[in-house]
């Protein structure tokens, strides 16, 4: 992140209160990023915004 700031990262609310087998993303203005909520010292990936709405999309029609 240009910015240098840490991002606020989240998980889906349907992620339960086990915290095992989760993503967390960070959305920023120029994209959204994707980690790992287990090992969240590894590196995150980045997507455009774009290519997530169709990711999600994708995802939804299963």
């Amino acid at each position: 992140m240009s910015s240098g700031t840490e991002p606020a990262w989240f998980k889906s609310s349907y992620s339960g209160t086990e915290g095992d087998n989760c993503i967390e993303i960070a959305v920023t203005e120029q994209a959204i990023h994707v980690r790992d909520s287990k090992d969240v010292t590894r590196p995150h990936f980045t997507i455009g915004r774009d290519g997530w709405a169709q990711f999600v999309r994708y995802a939804a029609h299963g």
